[in-house]
């Protein structure tokens, strides 16, 4: 089957649409490949597609619209053709995903669409470069930090860590902790305070230390629950690390390099002194295929 699109009707859905299924270490995602945006996707729909009893199972979604055909992205048409729509799998919209950046970058080469090299995609977090190295390895520039004075307090099963805040286009809190264990089985967002400074939710990363500049992390996203690997969440914890380690390259004038373990792989992460931060890890797509109709079709309300 060749990599295409087969658009639905607003929410009359009867065409089927072609999908395919990516992950960067581990943190997997649907791919929906729509050029003109013309596919509906209430988070209802999001949610099944996401599901993984009863869909085709995924972190998120990646909805592939070129950026002059979708309203939040138009405005970055001029220095990126393709916008990265993200949404979580409860359905709920994010404004960034590090892997799925890799993820989407490695979809357009195999559609055809870019080359290895150099291209740049369109987020809600802003316009990111990435470059597709030959062996298939994906860099993308995601940034700079922001680091809010507001710090928090994560607390779990007695315990409890005070937690670095960082932003990487989306809230993280980042608490160094002595066993990775201590985060539980990361079911539900783990309790933090003061919640005012995080009032959309936030990311939060459990990190130990395997060795000078290398750590490894565990992290509850939300949205999406306890995932495999999180871009942003391995860049917000590098970028803690080093202000930690007193390694900040703003202040010594030298990049700074982590390698991050997670759960389902591993990623390496550069910051620059000019703030720059730079990701390093596998894009991967595993299979792809047709969408039944009758997953796309409005949830009927029951009547009590």
């Amino acid at each position: 089957m060749s990599v295409g699109t087969r658009t639905i009707d607003g929410v009359n859905n009867t065409s089927p649409l072609t999908f395919l299924k990516g992950h960067g270490t581990e943190n997997d995602f649907v791919i929906l490949p729509d050029p003109d945006n013309a596919v509906d996707l209430p988070a209802s729909t999001v949610a099944r597609l996401c599901d993984r009893r009863a869909g085709i199972g995924g972190d998120g979604l990646l909805h592939v619209v070129r950026s002059a055909a979708h309203p939040e992205a138009k405005a970055m048409a001029g220095e990126a053709e393709w916008f990265m729509d993200y949404r979580n799998s409860d359905g709920s919209i994010a404004e960034m995903c590090g892997n799925g950046v890799r993820v989407f970058a490695g979809y357009l080469q195999r559609a055809g669409l870019v080359e290895e090299g150099d291209l740049a995609i369109a987020t809600r977090g802003g316009v990111k470069k990435a470059h597709i190295a030959k062996n298939g390895d994906v860099t993308v520039s995601m940034g700079r930090a922001v680091l809010p004075e507001e710090g928090v307090t994560v607390a779990l099963d007695g315990r409890s860590w005070p937690a670095r805040n960082v932003n990487m286009g989306n809230p993280h809190a980042v608490a160094f902790v002595e066993d990775l264990a201590h985060a539980g089985e990361l079911r539900a967002v783990p309790p933090y305070s003061p919640a005012a400074v995080y009032p959309e939710g936030v990311n939060v990363e459990f990190v130990v230390d395997r060795g000078p500049g290398h750590v490894a992390m565990r992290v509850y996203e939300r949205g999406s629950g306890e995932t495999r690997s999180c871009g942003t969440g391995a860049c917000a914890v590098a970028v803690a690390a080093a202000r930690r380690d007193g390694a900040d390259p703003a202040v010594t004038g030298a990049p700074v390099t982590y390698t991050v373990d997670l759960p389902g792989g591993t990623l390496v992460i550069t910051e620059f002194p000019d703030g720059e931060i730079e990701m390093t890890g596998p894009a991967v797509i595993v299979a792809e295929g047709v969408i039944d109709p009758v997953l796309l079709a409005p949830v009927e309300t029951a009547v009590a």
